[in-house]
Order: structure tokens, then sequence, then C-alpha cells
């Protein structure tokens, strides 16, 4: 277990080096995350060099044992939250609006995508009806 949570970590360690030390505008986790997918995409043509933990389900138990835990690590944001009220009371309307404006984006950005993505495979969308 400590082998695959290490994986983890330096999965998230060499993510956050690469956004820094390239500069690029892309998240340190979101780098460490796709760095985790080749991994276990490559995971079965590299297995006489890569450690016995990560094709043996230890990485899915760790990774699952941290997702079973995950709101443990919403207290320091909440903390944190805490700390700047007087930034909430100021610009709260304003907060909450772009919080409202960004997720509907998000779900209008998801919903043409899926469409498009539809289209080029000549898939039909599925409606409530058609699901039954």
């Amino acid at each position: 277990m400590v082998i695959a949570i290490a994986t983890l970590l330096l999965c998230q360690l060499a993510g956050e080096g690469l956004a820094r030390g390239l500069g690029v505008p892309v998240p340190g986790p979101v780098l460490g995350a796709t760095l985790l997918l080749a991994l276990l995409f490559l995971r079965d043509k590299a297995k006489p060099v890569l450690p016995r933990e990560i094709n043996d389900g230890s990485l899915d138990n760790a990774a699952n044992m941290l997702l079973a835990n995950l709101s443990l690590l919403f207290v320091p944001a909440g903390v944190g939250v805490i700390q700047n009220l007087q930034v909430l009371r100021t610009h709260g309307l304003a907060l909450a609006l772009a919080l409202v404006v960004s997720t509907i984006l998000g779900l209008l950005v998801t919903a043409f995508v899926f469409r498009f993505v539809a289209s080029l495979t000549n898939a039909e969308p599925q409606t409530g009806e058609d699901m039954q």
C-alpha cells in the first residue's frame, strides 16, 4: 500500500514539477492525473520494470481509500473560507454570480461537445423515451 500511495504522490509531484518548470497554464494536479492515466495505460507493457503494487490491485485499493476519505480534504478549504469571511462579505454576490454563470456555461459547453461528438460518430443522442 505504501508503494501505491507513493506512486500516486509521485505522479502528483511530477505534474507539479512539469507545470511549474515548463510554465504551462495547466494545473499540476491535472498533469499528474494525466501522467497516472498514461502509467495505467502502459502498465501491461511495462510490467517487468514497474513495481508489483501497480499491477496487483494495490494502486486501485489506495486510490479507492483516498476517494472514500475525500471529504477530509475539504477541511482546509473550509478553514480558508472562514479565515477570509471579510472577502466573502465584500465580494460574495459577485462570487455567487460567477459560480452560477460558470456552472451554466460549463453545462452548455458539455452539451454542445457531446452533440458534436455524437454527430461525428453518427450516433443519435438518446432521449428519455428512448431509454425506457
